[in-house]
């Protein structure tokens, strides 16, 4: 091992719930610290948000989702079903006291204070992944700009004035503003209603669901028994835990980390969390290009994410305010299509496959939950929303490092679960 050893007062054994890749990580780095880990997860490796999102790791665009202008967007897309922010109109009152909760902080004081707890994440976070992957996590990721493309210059005004506040922020990114030829010179796939591109440097993406599975490998491979069933309760005691399933026997150890995605607060709210995490699905699919696609494209104009995948095109969007047990909606994907087909050309839309939806965890302030809650021995690790699959690593490391310790990180100080 590379890692940095147990403290002798240190938990000796956990129980990680959630297979995902906030979960594994967790459950790697907290191995790394000498500690014999238990995974539980109701459905599988990768089943959440984990599988189908658009595999960017890429700090230069983790932008929080609370600015004023989703909000105003937010209220549009009420009246239109195409809108890639959807909500549907139900009699669900928990639902829209998230939303009136997210809505009081679709202001600049919020977004910024979002920002800046994002940065010591966008920091580390390639690090983290460089550590996995250099100690048995066998999945690559891949070195790339992501560029983003617009109708005009002036809709690419927009993201600029995002990068500058982000720089004021304190996350300087390196970006390029591109023509219209230089935008088709990176994007082949782009079609004449593109006239204008931003090239976002020093990004990087994966299969996601590629490197979660290579990941929860890594983690058997260090002895670490994955189990499958749907933890319904976790019981306290002054040296210990015990996670139960509906039926069967439960699952003994020190500690244990929850990890369950978009179906967190099912559990957090019992221990004093207070901030609800709700699931923001988006969907995805795969369609064969006849062009080559040398990196990630970003369709701000339209919100949909473009990501080279298994020789094919990963087309990934939209923001579904829905049960995330529910099934999906066709109409969602068609609405994706829809908005994407006039921007890119050589794309066979009509042989799309890999189809999926999948609900990434949003939390009302733009701030990931991460750390010990009000019983001894728990602790949670979820909310990320878009930007789970870049955090995951990172905060599995911040994470095991508290559990082991007793020490939050001053970089967890901003995603305090009981704020």
């Amino acid at each position: 091992m590379v890692g940095v050893g147990r403290s002798d007062s240190g938990p000796r054994t956990a129980v990680v719930v959630g297979a995902g890749v906030v979960g594994l990580s967790t459950a790697w780095f907290l191995q790394e610290r000498g500690v014999e880990v238990t995974v539980v997860d109701r459905t599988g490796v990768a089943a959440g948000a984990s599988w189908g999102n658009a595999g960017w790791i890429a700090p230069g665009l983790a932008i929080p989702l609370n600015e004023p202008s989703v909000l105003r967007y937010g209220l549009r897309s009420l009246l239109d079903p195409t809108a890639a922010l959807h909500v549907p109109l139900t009699a669900d009152p928990s639902l829209w006291a998230f939303l009136a909760r997210f809505a009081a902080h679709c202001r600049w004081s919020s977004w910024t204070r979002a920002a800046r707890a994002n940065l010591p994440l966008n920091d580390e976070c390639a690090e983290a992944f460089d550590v996995l992957t250099a100690n048995g996590v066998h999945a690559p990721t891949v070195d790339a700009p992501i560029t983003a493309a617009f109708r005009t210059p002036q809709q690419a005004q927009g993201l600029l004035r995002e990068l500058r506040r982000l720089a004021d922020a304190g996350q300087g990114v390196a970006h390029t503003e591109l023509s219209a030829e230089e935008l088709r010179e990176h994007v082949p796939l782009a079609s004449p209603a593109l006239t204008a591109g931003v090239r976002v440097e020093g990004q990087r993406y994966v299969d996601p669901g590629g490197f979660v599975q290579a990941l929860a490998r890594a983690v058997v491979a260090r002895g670490a028994t994955i189990r499958l069933f749907e933890a319904v309760d976790i019981r306290t005691y002054s040296r210990g835990v015990t996670v139960h399933p509906r039926e069967g026997r439960a699952v003994a150890a020190d500690v244990a980390v929850v990890a369950t995605g978009a179906w967190l607060s099912r559990l957090a709210h019992r221990w004093g969390v207070r901030v609800p995490v709700r699931a923001g699905r988006g969907y995805s699919f795969s369609v064969p290009v006849d062009r080559p696609v040398p990196g990630p494209v970003y369709l701000p104009g339209v919100r949909v994410a473009c990501t080279p995948y298994q020789g094919r095109l990963r087309v990934a969007g939209t923001m579904e305010f829905r049960d995330p047990d529910a099934p999906g909606v066709p109409a969602r994907l068609d609405a994706i299509i829809a908005s994407a087909r006039p921007l890119l050309d050589g794309v066979r839309w009509e042989e799309r496959d890999d189809v999926w939806v999948g609900p990434r965890p949003v939390t009302p302030d733009g701030r990931a939950l991460i750390g010990a809650v009000r019983v001894p021995n728990v602790y949670v690790a979820g909310g990320h929303g878009m930007w789970g699959l870049a955090h995951g690593p990172v905060t599995g490391r911040l994470l095991a490092e508290q559990v082991t310790t007793g020490k939050q990180p001053a970089a967890l100080r901003e995603f305090d679960p009981l704020r």
